[in-house]
């Protein structure tokens, strides 16, 4: 039981549990916000009465809700591009902003013989092994 505790407790788990629940919060409030204002415009856009979700087409007696697969659609675009623009962009231009650590990459520079990418620092070639002036 101690073991289960522990694994309950660790703060990986309990973030994730916290963004479960505040990514459960947000699609409810952009799906209202779709349903509320959204779908109605896309409706009087399309010559319906305000919501057209309620809108299908039949063959041979069988429904098809075209309507409510739209507006799900629409809430899933809208979610994203939420998503996207409040939380993905202004974290990544903090991180960016706020890296401590020098880019991985090592400074390269062209072979004079083979033009092959080689490490700046290298004194020859790795490809060609031609020797390389300093």
């Amino acid at each position: 039981m101690d073991g289960f505790k522990k694994f309950l407790l660790r703060g990986n788990i309990v973030e994730f549990a916290v963004a479960i629940v505040i990514g459960l919060a947000f699609a409810a409030v952009v799906g209202a916000f779709v349903d509320a204002f959204i779908t109605p415009l896309v409706g009087l856009l399309l010559g319906s009465a305000g919501d057209f979700r309620g809108k299908y087409f039949e063959v041979s007696d069988t429904r098809f809700p075209i309507g409510a697969f739209i507006g799900e659609l629409l809430t899933f675009v809208v979610t994203a591009a939420a998503v996207y623009f409040f939380v993905v962009k202004p974290v990544g231009r903090a991180m960016e902003r706020f890296r401590s650590e020098p880019d991985a990459d090592p400074p390269v520079r062209e072979c004079a013989e083979c033009l092959s990418m080689i490490p700046a620092a290298a004194r020859r070639c790795s490809f060609c092994t031609s020797v390389q002036a300093a």
